[in-house]
């Protein structure tokens, strides 16, 4: 195996949460009781935690035990020293870079108990992160290069996606494997509004493992689905609503654009993993995966039951569950064991204020998913 600087780069979008703390006893049972004119809630503070693909994946998978450089841009203000200060306590600040044309990044997460979160985005600098800003000579020093959000990232999605498939396709040509994570674009924004399906159609073919939500998938790449599922009568969450003969199409449809290894996050309901053919991944001589447990697997893994009276956060449990997957994959762990560590840190995840505080470590994930039973189905043998 060659040996990297790094185990993976990973870049793209990064920015400061902010988390009003609700009390636990708030008793909430819908959006319109939180917005009320006039109606003062009082909180107990205010905590102000990194946010965003990089630090969220980045410092869960050093945590884990890889070696990674985080690749992001902040904004030189004081949210910017927030995110940079924050780093720095973890060392992994070495990749941040800082621009004085526009402020960092921030959300407003609005969490309060019995309702779903809701967040209030201001992308800042991320609007001007580009190409010029990816550390290729990083890339070229690691195993793997993990990139996200791009409908937050504005330089990405012009142009039809030209800088997303021309950094695709450039790491590609670098031999190193390639991976994606996704943000859900909003319908009304700038980003809602470009041709998705046409981007990813050019992107995908240079991407080995793609990672996002069944409304992130469904959405940018088949819309149609997305809002013909969206209104179909039932439940409130979108998730529940979509059968799993719709997850197994866009499944399909992904590994024959050119995707290597899917995972599909269903938040509640597990997760989707299928598969092609492996051959690339392990021909850049970084990966030692064994054919026989992942070629051409379609697994789902049911998510691994929460004790609510312990969840704190569930900010970010999506990025935990990637980390955790991409993790196990450097490691060489059989696609079983890949989509359990990642349902288990995206449930643990839940219990973390701070990610790399308070997430298990790789040995300690192990053990519970060793002690909680949580039986694989196997799709493609039925």
């Amino acid at each position: 195996m060659n040996i990297k600087k790094y185990d993976a780069v990973i870049a793209g979008y990064i920015c400061v949460d902010m988390l009003p703390g609700f009390s636990k006893n708030d008793n909430f049972k819908n959006v319109a009781d939180l917005f009320i004119p006039g109606k003062l809630i009082e909180i107990e503070g205010m905590d102000f935690v990194l946010g965003g693909l990089v630090p969220n994946t980045g410092l869960a998978m050093k945590k884990l035990g890889k070696k990674v450089f985080l690749n992001g841009l902040t904004g030189d203000d004081f949210i910017g020293t927030i995110a940079i200060a924050s780093l720095n306590k973890y060392g992994a600040a070495e990749g941040i870079q800082m621009t004085k044309a526009s402020g960092t990044a921030f959300s407003i997460v609005l969490a309060p108990k019995g309702i779903d979160r809701i967040f209030l985005e201001s992308p800042g600098c991320n609007r001007f992160f580009d190409l010029t800003h990816i550390d290729f000579d990083a890339v070229a020093n690691s195993r793997l290069f993990h990139f996200g959000y791009p409908p937050l990232l504005k330089q990405f999605y012009l142009n039809n996606g030209q800088q997303l498939s021309e950094m695709y396709a450039k790491v590609k040509e670098m031999g190193i494997v390639t991976s994606l994570d996704f943000s859900l674009p909003d319908p009304d924004s700038e980003s809602g509004k470009v041709n998705w399906p046409e981007i990813m159609k050019n992107t995908l073919p240079f991407v080995d493992i793609f990672v996002p939500s069944i409304e992130e998938v469904l959405q940018t790449m088949i819309p149609e689905k997305y809002a013909e599922i969206d209104a179909m009568p039932g439940s409130d969450d979108f998730v529940d609503k979509v059968p799993v003969e719709t997850v197994r199409e866009v499944g399909k449809k992904m590994i024959d654009a050119g995707v290597k290894i899917l995972l599909i996050k269903m938040g509640h309901r597990g997760a989707y993993l299928i598969t092609g053919d492996i051959s690339d991944i392990n021909r850049t001589k970084a990966f030692t995966l064994a054919h026989k447990s992942w070629d051409h697997r379609e697994i789902w893994c049911n998510a691994y039951a929460a004790d609510h009276s312990k969840i704190v956060n569930a900010s970010g449990a999506g990025d935990t569950a990637v980390a955790a997957f991409l993790t196990a994959i450097l490691d060489g762990e059989p696609a079983e064991n890949a989509v359990k560590y990642a349902g288990m840190a995206g449930r643990d995840n839940l219990y973390c204020q701070n990610i790399y505080d308070d997430l298990s470590n790789w040995n300690q994930l192990t053990v519970n998913i060793n002690k909680e039973q949580n039986d694989l189905i196997f799709l493609n043998h039925e």
